[in-house]
Parts: C-alpha cells; sequence; structure tokens
C-alpha cells in the first residue's frame, strides 16, 4: 500500500481544497485516470494517476483543505508504476508519488488516528461540539461521528476510516488545532493507549528548554524572575480564527487564576504567543475593566472569515453597481393575499420572483472557478441570515422549480437551522439575496458572495409618491440594488436581468402562478 500526496502546486499555491473525488474506495484506476478534483486559488485542477491501482482509503475528505505533501489517499498498486521524471508544475498534469505517512516513533502501526478536518483557508483549529458515537462503537467509513464547530458554521463530520473506535481523545467543548488526532481507531485499546503515550512522550522531549514550571496551587508561583517581568508590548495575539495564541499550560492557569488573556497584551512566546510563565506574573483584577476605560476583546472565528472573505471579494472581484426601484403596490397586495394559504414572507415572493428571472439568465446563475465559468442548471438562491456573531448564508436550490409553498416551507428550514449553526448547500449558491428592508433601511449596496455572480440588496418598501401618467398618486415603492462581477455579468445583461425582475414583481399574480 502507498500514499498519494499533494504535489507542488502550479504559481507556487500554498494549499488546494478537495472538490470532489472522481474514484471511490475500492474502485480500480489505470495510468492517466483522474483521481480527485481540486481547487487553488485561480484554477480547478484534477490529479492523475501514475500508474494502475485501486483506491483503498481517503484521508482528504471533500472541502478539506490541503498543502503540498499532504497525505490524500491510499492506494495499492496493480503493477509497477513508474516514477515521474520531474516535479510537475500543476496539479492536472501530475502523477502520484510514493510516500510513507508520517509518524511518532514507537506508536503502534495498527492504530488509525482521526483527525481534526480543514474545513476552509481560514480554519486553524475547531472545536467538539457533540460526539454521535462512543468507545467501542465499529464505525463506518462516511459515517457522522461527531459534529464540530469551524470558524464558519457546525458541520458534521463523516469518519474517513473504518474500524472501532477505542479511544476519544478531544471531548465535547475541547478546542484543537486542525490535524491533530480527535480519536483512535484500533481492534486493542493497549494498542490506542501505547500510540497516546508515545505522542505525550514526543510532545515533551520536543518542549523548548528552560521552559517554566508554574504550580496551580493558591499562592505556590513563587516571585517572577527579571526576564519574566519583561513583556513583550501590543496586543494579545490571535489566530487566523479570531481565537488568542496561548499555550495550553497558559490557558489552564489562566481559567484557574481568573485572567482574562484578551487583556494580558502580547507573551514572550514565538509571535506574541501567551506561555504560562506570562500568566503566572499577570495581575489577577487584568480582566476586570474600570469605569469609562475600553474594553478588548479578540474577533470570534465567524466575525475572522466573514471579514477575511469579503475582504478578498472587494479587493478581487470586479463589483459593479445597478439600482432599481419598483411599484410595490402590486407585490404587497399578492404577498397579503398569499400569506394566510402559504404561510409566506415578503422575502420568499421576492425570492421567488428572482429564481424566475434567473432561469432565464444563464450568466446571473454561474460561478467563477479560476478561468472557467460554470453555468448552473437551476437557480440556487443564498439566503443572508444575521446571527448574534454576524451573518451566514444558507442556500436553497432549484428555487425556480418550487412553488410558493414550497418555498416558504424550504427556506424556513435553512434558515432555522443556519441560526443554529447548521448550514446547508455551501458551495451550491449561484447568487444571494440580502434584505434589511426590515431595520427600514432604503437602499444599499452589498458584497459578492465569492464565486457567485451578484448579490441583491433589497430596501425597506415604504409609501411615497409618484407620477404616472401624468398624474401624482400615493403608493408603496421598493428599491433593489444588484451588485454584479463583471466578469460574468456585463451593464447590458445586468440591466436585462433587473428589468425582467421588475416585470415579475409588478405583476406577480400573472408571473409567480
Amino acid at each position: 500500500m502507498r500514499s498519494i500526496t499533494l504535489p507542488p502546486l502550479a504559481g507556487g499555491a500554498a494549499a488546494a481544497t478537495v472538490v470532489r473525488w472522481l474514484k471511490q474506495p475500492g474502485q480500480g484506476f489505470s495510468a492517466g485516470d483522474a483521481l480527485v478534483e481540486l481547487e487553488i486559488e485561480d484554477a480547478l485542477v484534477r490529479l492523475e494517476a501514475a500508474g494502475a491501482g485501486t483506491l483503498t482509503r481517503i484521508l482528504a475528505q471533500p472541502r478539506q483543505t490541503v498543502r503540498p505533501g499532504a497525505d490524500l489517499a491510499q492506494v495499492t498498486d496493480s503493477g509497477t508504476s513508474q516514477p515521474p521524471s520531474q516535479q510537475p508544475s500543476s496539479p492536472s498534469e501530475s502523477h502520484v508519488t510514493r510516500q510513507q505517512p508520517t509518524a511518532v516513533a514507537g506508536t503502534p502501526a495498527n492504530v488509525t488516528p482521526i483527525l481534526m478536518p480543514q474545513a476552509g483557508n481560514t480554519m486553524e483549529e475547531g472545536t467538539l461540539i457533540s460526539w454521535k458515537v462512543a468507545e467501542g462503537d465499529r464505525i463506518q467509513v462516511g459515517q457522522v461521528i461527531c459534529e464540530i464547530e469551524t470558524d464558519k458554521a457546525t458541520i458534521e463530520y463523516e469518519s474517513p476510516d473504518e474500524g472501532r473506535l477505542a479511544r476519544i481523545v478531544v471531548r465535547e467543548q475541547e478546542t484543537v488545532p486542525i490535524k491533530e488526532p480527535i480519536a483512535l481507531l484500533a481492534d486493542n485499546d493497549a494498542d490506542a493507549d501505547a500510540y497516546l503515550a508515545a505522542r505525550g512522550t514526543a510532545a515533551q522531549e520536543t518542549t523548548a528548554p528552560g521552559a517554566v514550571a508554574v504550580s496551580s496551587a493558591p499562592g505556590a508561583a513563587a516571585a517572577p524572575s527579571a526576564a519574566a517581568q519583561r513583556m513583550p508590548s501590543g496586543p494579545a495575539p490571535v489566530t487566523a480564527g479570531g481565537r488568542i495564541k496561548a499555550s495550553p499550560a497558559a490557558r489552564k492557569l489562566a481559567q484557574e487564576r481568573g485572567v482574562d488573556l484578551s487583556r494580558m497584551g502580547a507573551g514572550r512566546g514565538p509571535e506574541g504567543r501567551i506561555l504560562s510563565s506570562d500568566v503566572a506574573t499577570a495581575q489577577v483584577g487584568a480582566s476586570v475593566a474600570g469605569d469609562g476605560q475600553s474594553v478588548r476583546r479578540p474577533m470570534s472565528k465567524m466575525r475572522r472569515a466573514i471579514g477575511l472573505n469579503l475582504q478578498k471579494s472587494k479587493q478581487t472581484v470586479p463589483h459593479f453597481y445597478v439600482r432599481l426601484t419598483i411599484n410595490a403596490e402590486p407585490l404587497f397586495a399578492y404577498y397579503r393575499a398569499r400569506k394566510p394559504q402559504t404561510n409566506c414572507t415578503l422575502n420568499d415572493c421576492v425570492v421567488l420572483a428572482v429564481g424566475r428571472a434567473m432561469a432565464e439568465c444563464p450568466s446571473v446563475r454561474s460561478q467563477i472557478h479560476g478561468d472557467e465559468i460554470v453555468e448552473f442548471p437551476h437557480a440556487n438562491i443564498g439566503i443572508a441570515v444575521g446571527v448574534d456573531e454576524g451573518l451566514v448564508v444558507p442556500v436553497v436550490r432549484s428555487v425556480e422549480t418550487l412553488t410558493l409553498t414550497q418555498l416558504a416551507a424550504e427556506t424556513k428550514r435553512v434558515v432555522e437551522n443556519a441560526r443554529h449553526g447548521k448550514l446547508e448547500n455551501i458551495g451550491h449558491g449561484n447568487f444571494t439575496i440580502t434584505n434589511l428592508g426590515m431595520f427600514g433601511v432604503e437602499e444599499f449596496g452589498a458584497i459578492i458572495n465569492p464565486p457567485e455572480s451578484g448579490i441583491l440588496a433589497l430596501g425597506a418598501m415604504r409609501e411615497a409618491v409618484t407620477v404616472e401618467a401624468g398624474a401624482i398618486r400615493t403608493g408603496r415603492v421598493m428599491t433593489m440594488t444588484l451588485s454584479a462581477d463583471h466578469r460574468l455579468v456585463d451593464g447590458l445583461l445586468a440591466a436585462r436581468f433587473l428589468g425582467r425582475l421588475r416585470e415579475i414583481l409588478e405583476n406577480p399574480s400573472g408571473e409567480l402562478s
């Protein structure tokens, strides 16, 4: 058995995200067959096999981000394959290479660790929310074994391996870095314990010399040395996921002493990491802000992820904006008449209208993947949902095929799940709708959720004085602002799309029935 590893990527890309496996465990393949589809920063590529074999086990699951040199899968050979003569320039031209998985010396070979997955480029750690299996259970490949909170959402983690769950390493509500073991598969409990013991010994051997030992007993800390008193200046450093950088010992000691790590400032570890010796010298009252003082707190994982994603979108996607104000009287009347039978919201009526308009505009139901345009057969619309820590966007698929009753029920379901941390159909959206009308906002422009074609910002339905056929009248109007990706949708297409949407919204009884 050998491992398929990710080779160096085109353009020096630092990582790739697994999109989908083209072969499944147990399936054979020939030389040149595409095994897996990967997404890098500017392209969608495929990894090809150098020789014939059988895919035995998938190690990198879809949506998982991996770096060059990481093991993607394990295969068994059928015949001798020729090694590549040189390093591939891109995954689409590359062949699989032989590399044994790294292991800690002295660990049993018949123990398979299940690792904390990396479910996105910005994810550095995950929190184990709940286990769906128990020690001693036999689990299968693809079986949901636990729920994990990432920097964006709560996901159900499917086991990449099969076997007997010998040890649960990470307990519920614990947070660990990506690629760290969260559980062990082994037929023998003694082997699992030996694996954990070997990892613990290796960790102790790699501890930096001169580390300060701190007693957790009250009053046991000695007077700090002069070196310990010299603390670097600046705020406490945070990871890309928004968590304070601190050693496990520092976190434990801070919890015991009631010290707020976010109020300590930078520590003496690498890149300002807070060490246990830093906590030992901290004042217990440092976490309490006095009257009139500002309070510093770390950015949450979700807020950090939203910021990075939208910053990248605004910097790299050529946005342009088209604004249109419609006569909303027919839409309001349609909503009032249909609500008793369908339990719909006003937003549901607009979403359905957008889906019908998208069915006639292929460019709007498309995504950008590197240098390729992926046109979807259906209107998959993301619904922006506000939660405590920011914004999430669950997706309703094939909107144009649904009735208003079906859409209202499906939207309510995915929105409620999103508010409880479970996002659906992530990555399948090709357009998003965001609505601030309920807050009285009359109009605004939104940032595109890449790789989608655009986002429609809805303002409040409001009373206004309008002029029609030379006569002044009162009525209701609503302003919509389309933010479009100019690589997919140019000005003419955007105008046609909004024009068609206005036709539907101003005649909903005829267009949406």
